[in-house]
């Protein structure tokens, strides 16, 4: 029963279905149906809408367009009359200035045409002026003429006549000159060559550069100095060639020689026999060995400290001994090994300064007077002398060539051979150096500018060259040409008449005009 139910049941379910599926598809079909016409109807409305808002909208946008564009336009107008004004501002501004420059040139034109009526007004003068001056030159001359009885042709010839006389005057007066010149420069010479025999040869000279002092104890030992009979003096006389002065000077005695390396040897065993005491030939003689061996062991002491003050190394012993020798040579009052040491220095300091060879122009500068230490033994001059010592103990020729070259004696070859005899003439010819002291050099030099300032129309005077030249500076305004030339005869004869000094005195008269204008 049961079962049949359910099967009636499964049955009627079925038949339901069969009935129902079909009416709801229909039904769904209208209802979709309607859905979708609903929804074409509303999107039409939104369409419509849509077009409606896009009409609003473009419309809207148009008038904004437009209204841009207006503004746009008014502003570019306004734009274009700003330039246009400003354009027509600066073309008036031109305008004005072209004006304003016609004017200008018109005024210079003007101008232009009163200075050549000027200048052809001034012409006119100048014609007639120069007319005037011809005929007031001729009249002056007949005048002349009737005055001075001579004729124009006369007058040239006797100005000719008077001017050759004083040129025949100048010319005597210029080949005086010369002469007392060449007396000068002879006696000058001559001097130098009397005062190197002097030095070399034992001539008498000054006293400072030819005796020694002795300090004694006592006066009573001059008494044995002598000796018996004499003996002993003539022995340390005849041993180091020197004489010996005792006189009436208390307690010293005067060693007199004219070779100082003797003079020196003499001296030491002197004061080694004083301090001994023991004065007898015999040991005068072992005395004056003993200091020709300690003199000798000096100067090779003198000669190294000198190599090794100026830097110079790898000298010859016998060239240092030499060296030490020069300490007892003077030339005209002027140590020689001192001498010999500022030209070393002076030759190095200007080859460092110009880039030259600082090695070569120190030992150049320190042997270039080796000559002097052995000029009284050998003949021939110093230079010869050094030169041939130097090539004997295997100096270079660069080096021998400084020491032939530093008189100018020879052509230089080398930058080093010359700055040697600069140096050499530096060292010399300094104030004090020699013979004429520092006070008596800036004297004469003092009373030479004094001279000179003493003229009227000098603005300045210097003395230069060493006293040797005077440059007269004179105001042009004041001096003109043929006054400066008599300005020199003047201070010439001024100069001759109120110093002493060696030689001759150059003047020079200088007178400088200067036109300074501005380009504008």
């Amino acid at each position: 029963m049961n079962i049949d139910e359910g099967v009636n049941t499964i049955n009627g379910g079925v038949l339901y279905a069969i009935i129902t599926l079909p009416l709801g598809l229909l039904i769904g079909y209208f209802i979709r149906k309607y859905i979708a016409e609903a929804r074409i109807q509303s999107a039409e409305e939104e369409a419509v809408k849509i077009l409606e808002d896009a009409e609003r909208n473009a419309r809207s946008k148009k008038k904004e367009i437009t209204l841009e564009a207006k503004e746009e336009a008014h502003r570019l107008r306004e734009e274009a009359n700003r330039e246009s004004q400003k354009r027509r501002d600066e073309l008036q501004k031109l305008e004005n200035r072209l004006m304003h420059r016609e004017e200008n040139l018109d005024r210079k034109s003007d101008q232009l045409e009163r200075k050549e009526q000027s200048i052809r007004d001034r012409e006119k003068n100048i014609i007639s002026n120069e007319q005037e001056i011809r005929e007031l030159k001729e009249s002056h001359l007949r005048t002349l003429e009737e005055i001075s009885s001579f004729s124009q042709s006369e007058a040239k010839e006797y100005l000719l006549r008077k001017v050759e006389s004083e040129l025949d005057h100048e010319f005597a007066k210029m080949v005086k000159e010369k002469e007392t010149k060449a007396k000068e420069e002879a006696d000058k010479k001559a001097k130098e060559i009397v005062s190197l025999a002097i030095q070399r040869c034992a001539a008498d000279h000054v006293t400072e550069t030819t005796v020694s002092v002795v300090s004694l104890p006592s006066d009573d030992m001059k008494g044995r100095i002598i000796g018996r009979e004499g003996r002993n003096i003539r022995t340390l006389e005849s041993l180091t060639g020197i004489d010996l002065i005792i006189d009436d000077t208390p307690e010293a005695v005067v060693i007199s020689g004219f070779d100082p390396i003797r003079r020196e040897i003499a001296r030491i065993a002197l004061e080694k026999l004083i301090i001994d005491g023991r004065i007898h030939p015999a040991r005068i003689e072992e005395m004056v060995e003993k200091a020709k061996d300690e003199l000798d062991q000096h100067i090779k002491e003198i000669g190294e400290q000198a190599t090794f003050d100026t830097g110079v190394h790898g000298l010859d012993s016998q060239l240092v001994k030499l060296l030490g020798r020069l300490k007892f040579r003077t030339s005209y009052g002027q140590n020689v090994l001192q001498h010999s040491l500022e030209v070393s220095y002076l030759s190095g300091i200007m080859a460092a300064e110009l880039g030259a060879d600082v090695n070569l122009a120190k030992r150049g500068g320190l042997l270039h007077d080796i000559g002097k230490a052995i000029d009284h033994e050998v003949e021939g001059p110093h230079v010869k002398i050094g030169v041939d010592t130097a090539r004997k103990y295997g100096e270079t020729e660069k080096i021998i060539h400084t020491i032939e070259a530093h008189h100018g004696d020879v052509e230089y070859h080398s930058v080093e051979a010359v700055l040697v005899a600069a140096a050499d003439a530096i060292s010399a010819a300094r104030p004090g150096a020699r013979k004429e002291t520092l006070e008596s050099y800036i004297k004469r030099l003092k009373e030479l500018e004094d001279i000179g300032e003493s003229f009227e129309g000098v603005a300045k005077a210097y003395a230069i060259q060493a006293g040797r030249e005077i440059r007269v500076i004179v105001e042009p305004e004041k001096i003109n040409d043929l006054k400066a030339s008599k300005m020199s005869r003047d201070i010439t004869k001024k100069i001759e008449d109120n110093l002493d000094y060696p030689g001759q005195i150059k003047v020079v008269i200088i007178r400088e005009t200067r036109v300074v204008d501005y380009a504008k």
